[in-house]
């Protein structure tokens, strides 16, 4: 977990899954491969679920119960979400760094946050997943899905931050009740992690959503290294996407895994 790989294996690696829906894609982790499937379907939702199989996974009873609750229980045969997140979530719970592209509405969101929600052992005042993203409203998106599925798992507390709030409002959530997941946008986890009020010593995940628009800013960028250098070495990183163009590939790849 989190251990660094050169960057010659990346496409070995890479959860890829294509914009072209007639194209055969590749998925593999850890130099074994697996059909991946089409991609052709139209976004549904926020978070696309395919609870079918799910029990196969033993997925902790709150999540399949959150999973239910939530209306999946029947889903169509052949629902692409379904694929990518049976490429996906069975590596990821095993703690496996993952690379994911995929179009936007194949249930890239429901990956991560069901594999972090699975293998998270809440600590009182432990930060135990760090959630980066672009922008406040795809935060404030994630952290929404974080307590939908989490909502079986009172113990369990999830928070967002970003610029735009009194940084003081965060300050004197993260002293009082500090969550064990946090969400937020580079700037305002770096500014809160720079001042000791955020502690990143306990992160086990490390996870990057729609990376390559991190990535692609070089100011951006710079936060999310210097984040990334803050978080203990022994963790798993996945980096999620809907492009991934040849310059990106290799600063995602090289530099956070």
């Amino acid at each position: 977990m989190g251990e660094a790989k050169e960057n010659d294996v990346y496409e070995e690696e890479l959860l890829d899954y294509e914009e072209d829906d007639d194209k055969a894609l590749d998925a593999s982790s850890n130099a074994n491969a697996k059909p991946a499937a089409d991609a052709s379907q139209p976004k549904k939702g926020y978070v696309g679920i395919h609870s079918s199989g799910f029990r196969d996974f033993l997925l902790k009873p709150e999540l399949l119960r959150a999973i239910q609750d939530c209306g999946f229980e029947h889903p169509s045969e052949g629902n692409v979400f379904g694929n990518l997140q049976h490429e996906c979530i069975p590596q990821a719970i095993l703690g496996m760094d993952v690379i994911c592209q995929a179009k936007s509405g194949m249930g890239k969101t429901a990956v991560f946050v069901l594999s972090s929600l699975q293998q998270i052992d809440p600590t009182a005042g432990q930060v135990a997943a760090l959630v980066l993203c672009h922008t406040r409203e795809l935060a404030y998106q994630i952290c929404n899905e974080f307590e939908r599925f989490s909502k079986f798992l009172p113990e369990l507390k999830v928070a967002v931050f970003y610029g735009g709030v009194h940084i003081k409002k965060h300050q004197d959530l993260l002293k009082n009740d500090c969550p064990h997941i946090v969400v937020g946008t580079p700037g305002r986890i770096l500014a809160l992690a720079r001042d000791k009020d955020l502690s990143l010593k306990n992160v086990r995940h490390f996870i990057l959503d729609e990376c390559d628009k991190m990535l692609e800013s070089l100011d951006m960028r710079r936060d999310v290294q210097e984040i990334f250098k803050m978080t203990p070495h022994d963790k798993q990183v996945m980096m999620f996407s809907a492009t991934l163009s040849k310059e990106i590939r290799p600063i995602s790849y090289g530099n956070l895994c």
